[in-house]
């Protein structure tokens, strides 16, 4: 008797029964870097629990502005690259960091800032005027200052009108060095005006005296890239698991994923990935 009572306690055991299984492993993952506007909107919080229980991969998510995403990657500290600043992404690639660039999703920027709008932006035909008259009238701007997506387009849209920000830095033009839900919280206690995706805006809480002044310009066309960072370059990087979140993302189910996601019953992203299979 106490024969078989030993022999069905150790078949328990190693079946895993009333407790956790010997032969459980931990859930594989990868490491996903991205923008602070993909994941302060919570988009990430919506698709990403959708891909883990179709895969059983988990996604860490590092979110950073653009540049500093770019350059963990090119660490290898990364498997999958996800931001918005196409140049850089494909200088990426060209580089031998990533595989291929897909398109994924785009949304657009806006310029927010004080409701009675002192630079009146709200009458300008194009963003670089908007941002001409903000200059001209030295009304306060928060910049992110961050070498992110959101910062490359704000700097182009200062170069246009042929202004040096750096020379006014710190006058009516502030760097904050942040992410884009800091810089919104700067703007708002500021009363000044700022470049944000719309996407971080629709989730924004502390909008305060905020609102968006101008949009619908071309120029403000917001678009998403995701990269694979090459295991030639870093072979320790998770290639396998990479592509299958890729694939998933640019896959149909990906893309209703990401429409599928809404704030106040708007969808924030629109998807337009390539329909090209991976390597």
């Amino acid at each position: 008797m106490m024969r078989t009572v030993g022999i069905l306690f150790l078949t328990a055991a190693l079946l895993g029964i009333g407790g956790k299984s010997a032969s459980a492993q931990p859930m594989p993952y990868i490491t996903l870097a991205s923008t602070t506007s993909t994941d302060n909107s919570g988009l990430f919080s919506h698709i990403l629990p959708l891909f883990e229980a179709a895969s059983g991969i988990s996604v860490r998510v590092v979110a950073v502005g653009t540049g500093q995403a770019i350059r963990l990657a090119e660490r290898g500290d990364a498997d999958v690259l996800l931001v918005h600043h196409r140049p850089s992404e494909e200088k990426f690639v060209a580089q031998g960091y990533g595989l291929k660039r897909y398109n994924l999703m785009f949304n657009d920027f806006v310029i927010v800032g004080p409701a009675d709008d002192p630079a009146e932006i709200a009458r300008a035909a194009k963003a670089t005027e908007a941002f001409m008259s903000i200059s001209e009238r030295r009304a306060v701007f928060a910049s992110r200052g961050d070498n992110s997506g959101t910062h490359k387009l704000e700097l182009s849209l200062w170069e246009k009108n042929q202004l040096d920000v750096s020379k006014v830095s710190g006058t009516w033009y502030r760097e904050v060095g942040a992410g884009m839900g800091a810089t919104l919280n700067i703007a708002a206690g500021m009363n000044a005006y700022t470049l944000v995706d719309r996407a971080t805006w629709s989730s924004f809480k502390n909008k305060a005296a905020l609102k968006i002044l101008f949009q619908g310009d071309s120029i403000l066309f917001n678009q998403y890239g995701v990269i694979a960072v090459s295991p030639r370059r870093h072979p320790h990087i998770k290639a396998d698991l990479a592509d299958q979140f890729i694939g998933w993302l640019i896959s149909d189910k990906g893309q209703r994923a990401i429409v599928n996601f809404t704030i106040a019953g708007q969808s924030v992203f629109t998807p337009n990935a390539s329909k090209i299979p991976l390597r």
